[in-house]
């Protein structure tokens, strides 16, 4: 039976919303409809008199009358002259009465284990902990920095998006379709940066890039289909098509990235990251991509070029991407919205063949049918007012320096390593002594504050190499970065060399 909750008790409930990031009133709102709709309270008490309420938790008394005035207006609470504030028992028909479990069941459970087509939890994935921003040092690939993020430009859009206008385009079901705004703005703003024109229908979003892959392997890829993978390579790449297929064709790699060599001729389609290669970062040469698409051509098999980060090129001039030399679509185009601004947005898209496109639209549909459309708006509109364009070039000059320092904070900290000279991206592929175990290295860094990223996950093999690791720069302050290196010097030196099997 509920109990009507006492002083103590309503500043207990108070303290659980202290952190949400809401004001006073939007706290006091959650507390009592968490209090309310998990039947913390019996329905035939009051609730404490607004001033009561306003004196428990230590708050002014018009925040907790305007909380209570919602709450009614809204039906969560009826107010009963000379008597108070109820809970309105509406709020709670329809709902289910909680039963025990019976003590004992004779039924016997499924047994799961036989029924999975595979087990995505046991593949080799890329790992990043949660509390990372804890850390002094987070040498991590793929997180933002907070100091960088357009702050007041992104929540201009977003405030915009919310007009009534807006959002009665944006909150109806678009069941194949995406924003317009958003795909115009790709085609006209975004594609052509990178040399890649394309028509509307040539032109899908996805919930970022690792979506698009997937919805191209459950379209295209069946279980004897062979399907080239650069290793090393893009971990979630591989995980992906290894869900399809059992045919994986691991392509080596060299300073120019993925070679063109006869072993391409073995596969029905090749994944590649040409702008700048995952891990390495290194960026394969004009004269191989025109020897990658004659090879094409001439072997009949399909590019899927992943073009991350490609807008962040550290020296020279940008080269064009496979997809822009393409003239037989041989070419199927990934890219990413939000990797620069922030990956929590998830926005990416894919530029093909129109009847492609058609088809992953009726796949993305069984999927999750599209990519929340206020979020594409708002995007759209990021885009238009310049602030994608601005933001790329702070970006590009933050990340040039921190590159900059990283490296000459290796070269001063850790002369054991072998660093690749970084050419874009925000991220630099290290090669330690043989003798070294990136995964220990990880955990003793990591006790003196710094986060590296082992990089035995980039190889496709049974006993992948274990002296590789990866520094990401995009999430670190660039005044952090020499210390952060000196740590890592210091735990490195900490282990004891031994030697490898």
């Amino acid at each position: 039976m509920s109990v009507k909750p006492h002083t103590t008790q309503w500043h207990q409930f108070f303290q659980r919303w202290a952190n949400t990031g809401l004001s006073l009133q939007g706290q006091i709102r959650q507390m009592l409809v968490s209090v309310i709709l998990d039947e913390q309270h019996p329905v035939e008490a009051p609730i404490p008199s607004s001033r009561e309420m306003a004196t428990q938790l230590g708050v002014a008394r018009n925040t907790v009358v305007i909380a209570y005035q919602q709450l009614v207006d809204e039906g969560y609470l009826v107010s009963r002259e000379r008597k108070g504030y109820f809970i309105n028992t509406n709020i709670l028909a329809g709902r289910v009465e909680r039963t025990a479990p019976p003590r004992q069941s004779p039924l016997v459970p499924p047994e799961w284990s036989r029924r999975f087509r595979f087990r995505p939890t046991e593949q080799r994935n890329i790992q990043k902990r949660a509390d990372w921003q804890r850390f002094p040092y987070p040498f991590l690939y793929g997180q933002f920095d907070s100091a960088l993020f357009p702050i007041a430009d992104w929540r201009e859009c977003c405030m915009k998006t919310l007009s009534v206008l807006e959002i009665n385009e944006w909150a109806q079901d678009m069941i194949f379709r995406d924003d317009a705004s958003l795909v115009e703005q790709i085609r006209t703003r975004v594609l052509p940066r990178r040399g890649v024109w394309a028509s509307n229908d040539e032109i899908i979003i996805t919930v970022g890039a690792q979506q698009a892959l997937y919805l191209l392997a459950d379209l295209l890829v069946s279980s004897d289909t062979p399907v080239g993978l650069e290793s090393p390579g893009y971990p979630d790449a591989r995980n992906i098509f290894s869900s399809r297929t059992q045919r994986i064709v691991n392509l080596p790699i060299d300073a120019g990235g993925l070679q063109v060599s006869d072993a391409l001729y073995a596969c029905d389609y090749i994944y590649a990251t040409p702008s700048h290669q995952c891990p390495t970062t290194v960026t394969m040469p004009i004269e191989r991509r025109h020897a990658l698409l004659e090879m094409a051509e001439k072997a009949d098999f399909i590019l899927i070029e992943d073009d991350y980060e490609s807008e962040n090129r550290l020296h020279g001039d940008p080269l064009p991407t496979l997809k822009s030399l393409d003239r037989s679509d041989r070419v199927i185009y990934v890219g990413s919205l939000s990797k620069s601004i922030a990956p929590g947005l998830r926005l990416g898209y894919v530029v093909g063949p129109a009847e492609l496109i058609t088809e992953l639209r009726g796949i993305r549909r069984l999927n999750l049918r599209h990519p929340t459309v206020y979020m594409q708006r708002a995007f759209a509109l990021f885009l238009s007012l310049g602030h994608h364009d601005a933001l790329l070039r702070r970006l590009s000059a933050a990340y040039r320096q921190r590159a900059q320092r990283l490296l000459d904070a290796l070269s001063a900290h850790l002369p054991e390593v072998q660093a690749t000279p970084v050419s874009g991206g925000a991220s630099c592929w290290v090669r330690g002594p043989d003798w070294l175990d990136a995964a220990e290295l990880a955990r003793a860094a990591a006790e003196l504050g710094v986060l590296i990223e082992p990089g035995s996950v980039f190889f496709n093999q049974d006993t992948p190499p274990t002296n590789y690791f990866r520094l990401g720069f995009s999430s670190i302050d660039d005044e952090q970065v020499a210390p952060g290196i000196a740590l890592l010097g210091q735990a490195l030196r900490a282990l004891t060399p031994r030697e490898k099997d």
